[in-house]
């Protein structure tokens, strides 16, 4: 049964042969009829119509066999078969019984039947219509045949099948309700087998029909023209067709649903991210609303908000991610896509946008904040700092050190000032930026929470301006009293200056006042000149004295105990008498010296005829006794009041002075025997 099949060949009526080769062993009655009706369902009704002839080849087999193979075609073909031949074997058969039983038969079965040697079938089919078993010339290859077969019923079997699935999945979106053609799509999108493969395997099969060959490997003999409805070239031809036809629709609503599903998929994620964003991502700014009340508080909150900008970051990279995706679908979509798309987009855009602004703010706010409480710390550091300052005890060495003091006081009032001025700058700017925290209020009522926050700001703000009044009125105090400090120190100085000044004076007086003028004309200008001096000294003095009332007075102010005016008043009234003493002694010698010097002048410019002088001898004792007194007196110190003596110049200065006046007054005595000498020659005349 194996080779039971259609040969190609033709009978005398164009009728198709076929052939039944008959084997020794036994034959299944069942599966030669099963074999039979697929072979009859090859031909197209056209070539049914002109009959079948059938070959039994019985040379191998028995007559029973054969008998029932011929009574088999009656219910099989009983229509189609025309002629049946009976090829017997060498050996022949009883005659008379296989006669007698067809010829029997012949009007109940419907057809002829006839038996015939294999050598004389050409008297009832032509010789190229055999094959080379029965003496014929037809090339015929019946396993070539049977794998082209099996290649065909593959092909054609999983072309409509795949044909039947690719009209539904086409088909699909055109029926039902959506959620039937979704569900339809669904369970058959992907089609049981390749598409692919079937085209490339419906592709080859024709292939080898065009050819016209059974091998054409082996360079075999053309087929008859019958071929091409033996293998059904144009149902293969017609199945390709309409295989290319439903894989192209296949391929656009793959196109389209991939791009639907594309386009759910970002829309999906779209939402994710907007749903996101409106929803745990807002309630994250909404309860950070504060701005701390130091700079460790506001550390926290930038901390806490940098945690929250890193999960942000997560969902702005996929925002990144799917905005790439909706321009790639926008430069390649289609139109009716555009206008999804493009809202997609700008939805995304909007929440990703407006959420970054507020995360931008929220952080500016924070670091605004943080600088705020930085500069208020700065400045509480710098009022501390000048507090303690204006707290300790103000114990100078002198007048310098205060006035360093004083400046690095100004200095750091100067830096609060500063540091004050900053602090509202800062405070101001955060005010703005809280009171601009309504326009993204995240649909929450922030008046609360913002009177909070200003109120902190401002009350920060208003202590610093109070413990800055307060520094101040204590820095105008401590530099008043520096100031009287430093005026006393000046005091104290000038009044010690002017008891050096005083006793330079005196040193001047007793080391360079020492002439005492040789006539009477200089030695009055030099008594004009030192009661100039004691004028000086005088005024020194007079200044010493004032200083160092007005030392007492700031002492009094300042309630505390001079160190230096307790000594300088004994020294100013010690020098002062001194100077006067010596002063008194000055005047006193430049007196004597100026009635010697008058005396003797005019004693000496007298002419001897003058009658009258001869009269005043007198004059010259008297001018004798101031010269000695004058001379007496330079050689005698100077006694202070304490005791101590101190005299005028060196021992030589006195010496020259002495040596001046012994000279005037040894002219004095010449003068005084020129005028003895005509008294005493008169009486012996």
């Amino acid at each position: 049964l194996l080779f039971l099949s259609e040969t190609g060949g033709k009978d005398r009526r164009s009728g198709l042969i076929l052939t039944i080769p008959l084997c020794l062993e036994q034959t299944s009655m069942d599966e030669l009829s099963v074999t039979l009706d697929y072979l009859l369902s090859i031909p197209s009704e056209k070539c049914k119509a002109r009959g079948f002839t059938v070959i039994v080849d019985g040379r191998k087999s028995q007559w029973n066999v054969v008998k029932t193979v011929v009574l088999m075609l009656q219910n099989v073909v009983p229509a189609e078969v025309s002629l049946v031949c009976v090829v017997k074997p060498d050996e022949f058969w009883d005659k008379k019984v296989t006669h007698f039983c067809f010829w029997k038969e012949k009007d109940r079965l419907g057809f002829e039947v006839i038996l015939v040697s294999a050598n004389k079938l050409t008297r009832y089919i032509e010789p190229c219509q055999l094959t080379e078993d029965f003496g014929g010339t037809l090339t015929y290859d019946h396993m070539d045949w049977l794998n082209k077969r099996l290649v065909f019923e593959k092909f054609t079997k999983e072309s409509t099948s795949l044909l039947d699935e690719l009209a539904l999945i086409n088909n699909g979106g055109d029926k039902g309700t959506q959620q039937e053609r979704e569900r339809s799509i669904d369970l058959n999108f992907l089609p049981s087998v390749d598409p692919e493969t079937v085209l490339q395997t419906g592709h080859e099969l024709l292939s080898e029909l065009q050819q016209r060959r059974f091998n054409g490997s082996d360079g075999g003999v053309s087929w008859s023209p019958m071929d091409d409805e033996l293998l059904a070239q144009p149902q293969v031809m017609k199945l390709l067709d309409s295989l290319r036809e439903q894989y192209t629709r296949y391929q656009e609503v793959c196109r389209q649903r991939s791009k639907r599903t594309q386009l759910e998929e970002i829309q999906q994620k779209v939402m994710q991210v907007v749903n996101w964003l409106e929803g745990p991502g807002s309630e994250q700014l909404r309860t950070q609303w504060g701005i701390g009340d130091s700079i460790r508080a506001s550390q926290a909150l930038q901390q806490k908000h940098e945690e929250i900008e890193s999960q942000h970051s997560e969902w702005f990279a996929v925002y990144v991610e799917l905005n790439q995706q909706i321009a790639a679908l926008l430069n390649a979509g289609d139109e009716e896509d555009l206008v999804e798309l493009k809202a997609l987009q700008q939805q995304l855009s909007d929440v990703c946008y407006r959420q970054a602004s507020q995360l931008e703010f929220r952080q500016n706010l924070l670091q605004a904040a943080l600088e705020f409480h930085s500069v208020a710390q700065d400045l509480s550091q710098q009022l501390d700092g000048l507090l303690g300052m204006l707290c300790v005890d103000v114990a100078p060495a002198d007048g310098a050190s205060i006035q360093q003091t004083l400046k690095l006081l100004e200095e750091k009032l100067k830096s609060v000032d500063v540091g004050l001025q900053g602090l509202r700058e800062k405070g101001q700017s955060l005010l703005d930026q809280i009171s601009n925290q309504a326009s993204w209020a995240y649909g929450k009522d922030v008046t609360i929470e913002n009177k909070e926050n200003v109120d902190h700001i401002q009350g920060v703000m208003e202590d610093m301006q109070l413990r800055k009044q307060r520094c101040e009125d204590m820095v105008d105090v401590r530099r008043l009293k520096m100031l009287q400090m430093v005026q006393l120190f000046k005091c104290e100085e000038d009044a010690a200056q002017a008891v050096e000044w005083l006793s330079e004076l005196l040193d001047a007086l007793l080391k360079t006042h020492i002439r005492l003028g040789d006539d009477a004309q200089e030695t009055k200008v030099l008594l004009e000149k030192h009661r100039k001096f004691v004028d000086v000294a005088q005024s020194t003095y007079d200044y010493g004295r004032q200083l160092l009332q007005a030392t007492v007075v700031l002492c009094q102010s300042l309630r505390c105990t001079s160190r230096s005016s307790g000594d300088t008043l004994p020294r100013l009234n010690r020098v002062w008498k001194q100077f006067t003493v010596t002063s008194e002694e000055r005047v006193h010698r430049l007196e004597t010296a100026v009635a010697f010097h008058s005396t003797a002048e005019k004693i000496l410019q007298e002419c001897p005829e003058q009658p009258e002088a001869f009269n005043e001898m007198d004059q010259f004792d008297e001018i004798e006794a101031v010269g000695k007194s004058l001379l007496d007196r330079l050689t005698v110190p100077v006694v202070y009041p304490d005791g101590s003596e101190q005299y005028f110049g060196s021992p030589s200065d006195m010496a020259s002075a002495a040596e001046h006046i012994r000279e005037k007054m040894k002219l004095v005595s010449l003068k005084k025997q020129q005028l003895r000498q005509p008294e005493a020659t008169t009486p012996e005349s």
